[in-house]
């Protein structure tokens, strides 16, 4: 998988460039790593990124937003808004541009469409979100359907971790920090791989519904025996399944065709 790496700074934001050989021309995923909102790094994901890049024929910036609880909301935010505007001064075009996230990364990803709608931006083209952490108030019915199932995620840890992104006094139904309480309508079209096993698993499916209710493109993909960013273990088939879905998908959308590649 020759993936070539190179670090940057994006507009004052710590970013890598993985560029796989075949790349196509004109055409990016700015990529958004989980962990919380407190940890995690473009080195800890970096694997699961360049499978990305491998897959979907195309360059992907991923960033190292700041992490709470020293950055609170909206840091991350605005280092992701400051990312894609760094895209745009480069010359990449809003609909050569497909976001991706994993997590809290997928939490970011769609916060910062919405806040491009909202502001009368242009919004990507397309979005991959793999277990996307949708609700801060942590709502969902997997939470205690899912409890002994999942091996990494409780909702109690869930709860802290919104609080040490959110503060004391933050808001954990507030739309940019929980897209699932947001006015999804103008979305442009997502793919949502989710892990059945997860506590986490209802802040896909409930937000997938909330989308397709607001008539957006949405597709929605549940593993059978998945836990939480099962994509990061290419050991697993259902894995690599779920990496050439969403190459596939990014692909679609950003209109790569076969053999195209960076001249």
């Amino acid at each position: 998988m020759p993936v070539a790496c190179g670090r940057l700074i994006a507009d004052g934001v710590e970013a890598e460039w993985l560029t796989p050989r075949d790349a196509s021309v004109g055409m990016a995923i700015l990529y958004f790593h989980g962990g919380g909102f407190r940890m995690g790094s473009v080195t800890s994901h970096r694997d699961l990124i360049a499978r990305f890049a491998d897959a979907s024929r195309c360059a992907v910036l991923a960033i190292n937003y700041r992490l709470a609880p020293e950055y609170r909301f909206p840091a991350a935010l605005d280092d992701a808004l400051a990312a894609y505007g760094f895209l745009l001064d480069q010359g990449f075009k809003p609909d050569g541009i497909a976001l991706a996230g994993d997590s809290a990364g997928g939490n970011l990803a769609l916060a910062l469409m919405l806040a491009l709608r909202d502001r009368g931006q242009p919004l990507p083209a397309a979005a991959v979100l793999m277990s996307p952490w949708t609700d801060l108030a942590a709502t969902g019915a997997s939470y205690q359907s899912r409890a002994e199932a999942d091996p990494i995620h409780q909702r109690k840890m869930i709860l802290a971790l919104a609080k040490d992104y959110l503060g004391e006094d933050g808001d954990p139904r507030h739309p940019l920090a929980s897209p699932l309480y947001a006015d999804l309508a103008g979305l442009p079209p997502l793919l949502i791989q989710v892990g059945d096993r997860e506590t986490v698993r209802d802040d896909s499916v409930m937000f997938a519904q909330k989308a397709e209710a607001a008539g957006v493109d949405v597709a929605l993909e549940v593993f059978a025996g998945m836990i939480h960013v099962f994509q990061m273990f290419p050991e697993i088939p259902q894995a690599r399944d779920a990496i050439a879905s969403a190459g596939g998908f990014l692909r679609k959308h950003l209109h790569i065709r076969a053999g195209e590649a960076a001249q």
